[in-house]
Parts: C-alpha cells; structure tokens; sequence
C-alpha cells in the first residue's frame, strides 16, 4: 500500500481493528462522555466509537469535551451529528457544572506530557482531583466510569515490573508531585465512589504512542520523531540508558475499553509488552528516517524521570486473554508515517 494511502488510513484500519477485537455492543443508545477528547487516547476513543456505530449503524451519542481547538485529523467528526464538542477548562467550576449527565465517561485529560504537566502544577491537580469529583456527579444511575490514571504512581518502588498491589514512595515535594499525587487522589476519589455502589474502573496507562498527537508533543519517543523530522538528527538529553516499556494505541484502548466493559477488578495496569533503552528507542527511530543520534556531554534531562517502567500484566493478560501485542518496530512506522503526512506534512 503506498505510504500516503497508509498515512491517512491508519487510525481508521486502528479502529476497525479494535471493534472486531471488542464487543461494544453496551454502547448502543448510550450517552458516552469523553474528556480530553483531541488527545492521543481521545482519538482513537473517539475513532472506534465511530466505527462502531457506522457498522452497527445504532444510535449512540458521543460528547467530546476539549480544552484547545480542535487538530486538524478530528475535523471529521464535526459532520457527524452524534457527535457534539464542548469546549471548555475543566478546573472551571462553571464549565463543569454545565457539563450533561452520561451513561458512560472515560476521564482521560490531562497532560501524560511531563513538560506540560509541570508547566502548570495547580491546573495538573485540579483536573485530576476537582474535575473527578464534578464528573462523577454527572454520571447516570448505573452509569459506568473510567478514570486514566498513570503507571507514575509507581515512582519510587523497586524490582519491576509493578503490580497493581504494589506502591511508589515518593512524596508531595517530589519533583513531579502535581501529577503522581492528583492521580493518587483522583483514584482514591474514584475508589470512594466505587464504595457507594458507582461503576468505577481505573487504568494505570505507560507509555501510549501512535498516530494522534499534536506537534512539539513532549513524550520522548515522540520528541525523538519531532528531532529526526526538523534538525535531521536526534540530539538526545541524556545518555538514554533509562528504561521504557511502551504500548501501541490502538492495544491501549482495545484494553481500555474491556477494563471499562467487562472489568472485574477496581484498578489494572494497561501498558505493552516491547521493552527498550530510549539509546536504543532513538537509535530505531534514527535508522527508520537515516538520521544519526548524539548523546550529549552533560545530563539535561527533566528531574524526577523514572530510571525503569514496566508493569505487570498480569491482570489483564488472564482476564481479557491479552496476549499479543502489536511490535514497536510496526507500531514506530505507524506513527512515523502518520506523523509524517498529518503534522510535518512530508509524502
């Protein structure tokens, strides 16, 4: 298939893909409430709900809730009358008073960027915290939530991989305390619920990459991309021996959507299975445009970054059967080609 035909097909071949490997059918006639609805996770929620219904062809509405305009790949779903976008600051109490009661809300907002999320500490907590809080009200009897959290809760805690059992040691004055501490407290909020008889699932995401995200996104593998793209070489910001262990999109929210639909636990982790030095990272993405990579002299990476991340699967590998994972070699072409077309606009 030629490369441009790839690039613009590639989150809808996604999406095909996650409906035949999920049964969605609870969806039908519901009301479903997604925030950070023009984010990595957003997409392809937003994307496989449409597939949905377009097969189905079932009645369904979606509500897309954004904080910035919307990126030019979700252009598409403005024409689409079971759509509807609320633009809007969710640590607004007035934004959020005027949100609409769902069936189902997936709460993934927020910066998983730690540039961005360190940018603005105060709006980092609330959205976690306050936002929780006000979604939660806004969920219809028997209604089901999902809250993203982040497999940073684990910072601090040794011998990976993490259970969902196991817990971090950092504290409020570690170097990115907004964000670990506000998804603590937003599970501990979602957990409270969960007591009171309320539907409530948290995923503990690492590391999602694909097609999807917006340019200057501050996520390694894609900050990697961006180099390769405009300086036609990868200048990394350490000596990239620290340890990620990353999760194609469209494998996070196939796993998001069963957690959410059939889970029978509170909290699971959701991450993949491909393991890698972010050396080694660079050094793929380096061969795949033929640009070098240089390490630098001095360390001048962000503090607080953890020095391993990889999580125990088990959970989701015995409840939902997820055993095959898509490869980062594959996954890496997806989002180079994707990234290519959609945001630095090169065939």
């Amino acid at each position: 298939m030629p490369k441009k035909e790839l690039a613009s097909d590639i989150i809808q071949r996604d999406a095909l893909d996650i409906c035949q490997k999920t049964n969605l059918n609870y969806l039908k006639g519901k009301t479903i409430l997604v925030t950070g609805a023009s984010g990595l996770l957003g997409t392809y929620f937003l994307a496989s709900l449409k597939k949905y219904a377009d097969l189905n062809k079932c009645a369904i509405k979606i509500i897309a809730v954004v904080y910035n305009q919307l990126p030019g790949h979700l252009n598409i779903y403005k024409k689409d009358k079971r759509f509807s976008f609320l633009r809007g600051d969710l640590t607004n109490h007035n934004f959020l008073a005027k949100l609409p009661k769902a069936d189902i809300i997936i709460h993934s907002a927020g910066y998983a960027q730690p540039g961005r999320f360190l940018d603005d500490k105060i709006r980092t907590l609330k959205i976690n915290t306050l936002a929780t809080f006000f979604l939660l009200e806004k969920l219809k009897k028997n209604g089901r939530f999902l809250f993203v959290s982040t497999s940073e809760l684990y910072s601090g805690a040794n011998d990976p991989p993490f259970k969902e059992s196991d817990i971090g040691s950092t504290g409020p004055d570690h170097p990115r305390a907004c964000y670990i501490e506000s998804k603590r407290c937003g599970e501990a909020v979602s957990l409270g619920y969960r007591e009171k008889g309320y539907d409530i699932k948290i995923a503990r995401l690492a590391l999602a990459y694909g097609p999807g995200t917006r340019k200057n996104d501050q996520r390694v593998l894609n900050s990697l991309i961006q180099k390769a793209m405009e300086n036609k070489k990868i200048n990394l910001m350490d000596q990239g021996e620290a340890v990620r262990t990353y999760c194609y999109i469209a494998d996070v929210i196939e796993t998001l959507w069963k957690i959410l639909l059939f889970g029978r636990e509170a909290v699971y982790n959701v991450g993949g299975t491909s393991k890698i030095k972010i050396y080694d990272l660079a050094k793929k993405i380096g061969e795949i445009l033929n640009v070098p990579v240089i390490k630098p002299h001095k360390d001048l990476s962000l503090a607080g970054a953890p020095k391993e991340v990889e999580l125990d699967l088990s959970r989701i590998e015995k409840e939902f059967k997820k055993k095959k994972f898509i490869r980062l070699d594959r996954g890496l072409q997806n989002t180079i080609c994707w990234q290519k077309k959609n945001i630095f606009h090169q065939n």
